[in-house]
């Protein structure tokens, strides 16, 4: 979560500040099941994809997504990869050569998709399914994969890593899963207001939106990051950082019942990091961005501003709103 400050270099010969430190989020995110075929009796309802056509578009990205990471090609991507998610990833290709040459290696090596499980909502009642599986590379987490119609065929929108065991979904007895309108509130939120309710928790501390929301690991995280923020500021207190809500690439959110009556929400979140050198140190100072920053277009002066795309998971009840999980990427700064 906005982890990327720049360091202060003094004009002077005065010692230059140091830079800011990283901070990792956990990830997490939701489950499947394997009973995803469409019915074939007259009378048995349909899925939103068959099971084989939901396992062939599964196959189709996972050998696009390994070319595309290779050549680091985001016109490739972009053919089976869309909304929140690709607005993520193409900056990663833009990050790509400012990572340890170990990184590197490891993110353009080929993978697969393992122990495969489907989640396919009833047609009609959604246009997206979801994959969930565990990577060749990383067998201890599993990632859950949206895919959404757009622009006439299914692409990738969100995917979400975990390393627990995520809610069971709940399915009728065809196998098919019950898509939850985003819009629809469950107790205080609607999956579709989760963004700025966490954005919240970044910018003030979680006194507007994010005030409802539970105590859960990622939350904790999130107020700590505004209260570093608030008292201490940057750069050994030579600079202030503040965080603003910004809309996401895609706002598009997805929603599934659970298998206990509960809601499993995926939804897209953004924020915008400003680093200001204070008033008294402008005439013998200046911020200087980090490698990261430069690579996205950040050059030296008094103001770095930082914007972070990102997605995530949460569980809603009436009585409560969870969230599980959040992912962002460093996608702009000037």
């Amino acid at each position: 979560m906005s982890p990327h400050s720049p360091r202060v270099v003094r004009l002077t010969r005065l010692k230059p500040a140091l830079a800011g430190v990283a901070l990792a989020l956990t990830l997490t995110a939701c489950g499947g099941t394997d009973d995803g075929k469409a019915a074939g009796a007259d009378a048995a309802p349909q899925g939103v994809v068959t099971r084989a056509a939901a396992e062939k578009i599964a196959d189709h990205y996972q050998e696009v997504n390994n070319k595309a990471n290779a050549a680091r090609d985001a016109k490739l991507l972009a053919t089976v990869e869309a909304g929140q998610v690709h607005a993520m990833d193409k900056a990663t290709y833009t990050l790509f050569e400012t990572w340890p040459e170990k990184q590197q290696k490891a993110y353009v090596k080929p993978f697969t998709y393992e122990d495969r499980s489907y989640v396919i909502p009833r047609k009609g009642t959604a246009t997206w399914f979801a994959v969930q599986a565990r990577s060749s590379e990383d067998k201890d987490n599993s990632v859950l994969l949206v895919f959404d119609k757009v622009g006439g065929s299914y692409k990738m929108v969100l995917s979400l890593w975990t390393d627990e065991e995520p809610p069971k979904p709940a399915v009728d007895r065809h196998g098919l899963a019950e898509a939850v309108d985003p819009a629809a509130k469950v107790g205080r939120f609607a999956p579709s207001d989760l963004g700025a309710a966490y954005a919240d928790l970044l910018a003030t501390g979680g006194t507007k939106e994010g005030k409802a929301l539970a105590s859960s690991a990622p939350v904790t995280e999130a107020k700590k990051t505004f209260q570093e923020a608030d008292t201490k500021g940057t750069a050994d207190g030579m600079a202030t950082k503040m965080f603003f809500p910004e809309p996401p690439a895609d706002p598009s959110a997805y929603a599934l019942r659970t298998a206990d009556g509960g809601v499993l929400a995926l939804f897209p979140a953004a924020h915008k990091q400003e680093t200001l050198l204070k008033e008294r140190y402008r005439s013998s100072a200046s911020l200087v961005p980090s490698d990261e920053q430069s690579a996205l277009g950040a050059i030296r002066g008094d103001l770095i501003t930082d914007m972070f795309q990102g997605q995530g998971t949460a569980v809603l009840t009436p009585k409560s709103a969870r969230i599980t999980a959040v992912d962002f990427t460093h996608v702009d700064a000037k």
